[in-house]
């Protein structure tokens, strides 16, 4: 992986972490046509730079972050546990995922189609009176998990997990967000911790490069999406899954080679 590889996939990073639309399935076919997806350092950067993305969300909601009571970030803690139990016991089977563009494009077709559907059969126009209560925090936190596998979208998941627990979209999407600080700082870490010894010196740069633009296109992503959300629901991400997902099959069918290299 050079600097040009590291900048791409940052920019698609940045888009895509907070969009409905799985920001690891996109770096899985990102990398694929790149030819870089084999790499072990590449599967590395693709989860460290989720690190940059996490932070435009404190960035953007610091005050509502770091200004809230305790029980708030308990109730994060809470929503963490589900990822974090699951991604331990089924760490080797992510990883196998990981370079599946077949699996990921079976995801995008599933979760396109829920998504089609989904404003209407959970189409809660008022938050709850109790607001997120440890119950809700938690079974989000378990419809986020799914997205262990790659294509599912842990933006996706946990908005839908929200708003199955009564929330609005906007409230499970800003949700979402804050959830997303600590369940991708703590996979960031474990990735770190597990694959270090794959780090160069000369990948410093490419991480901190990585980083820095996932950072900034994920505030513009932010920015976006909560408008768009509110405004038109999850159809139009819905129809641009299914379209990509089918458009994959039909590569694969064709022959075309989108194994890991």
């Amino acid at each position: 992986m050079d600097l040009i590889n590291a900048i791409i996939l940052a920019i698609v990073e940045g888009i895509t972490e907070f969009l409905p639309i799985s920001s690891t399935g996109h770096m899985i076919i990102v990398s694929t046509f790149m030819g870089i997806s084999g790499n072990q350092f590449t599967k590395l950067f693709t989860v460290c730079i989720q690190f940059g993305a996490i932070l435009s969300v404190v960035v953007l909601y610091w005050k509502r972050f770091f200004q809230t009571t305790l029980d708030f970030y308990f109730k994060l803690a809470a929503a963490v546990v589900p990822t974090l139990i699951l991604g331990k016991l089924f760490d080797d089977k992510i990883d196998e995922l990981l370079g599946r563009v077949d699996v990921v494009a079976y995801s995008l077709i599933i979760g396109g189609i829920v998504l089609l559907f989904i404003d209407k059969i959970l189409n809660q126009q008022e938050d709850p009176a109790e607001g997120i209560t440890y119950p809700r925090a938690i079974t989000i936190g378990f419809l986020q998990s799914i997205a262990m596998i790659p294509g599912v979208s842990r933006s996706a998941a946990s908005i839908i997990g929200g708003m199955s627990q009564k929330l609005t979209r906007k409230t499970a999407a800003e949700f979402s967000f804050f959830l997303a600080v600590p369940t991708m700082f703590a996979a960031t870490c474990y990735k770190l911790l597990k694959g270090y010894k794959e780090i160069q010196m000369e990948h410093i740069n490419i991480l901190i490069v990585g980083n820095i633009v996932a950072f900034i296109v994920a505030m513009l992503a932010i920015k976006f999406f909560i408008g768009f959300l509110t405004k038109y629901g999850f159809k139009a991400f819905g129809w641009y899954r299914i379209i990509l997902g089918v458009t994959l099959l039909v590569l694969i069918y064709m022959g075309v080679n989108l194994e890991v290299q």
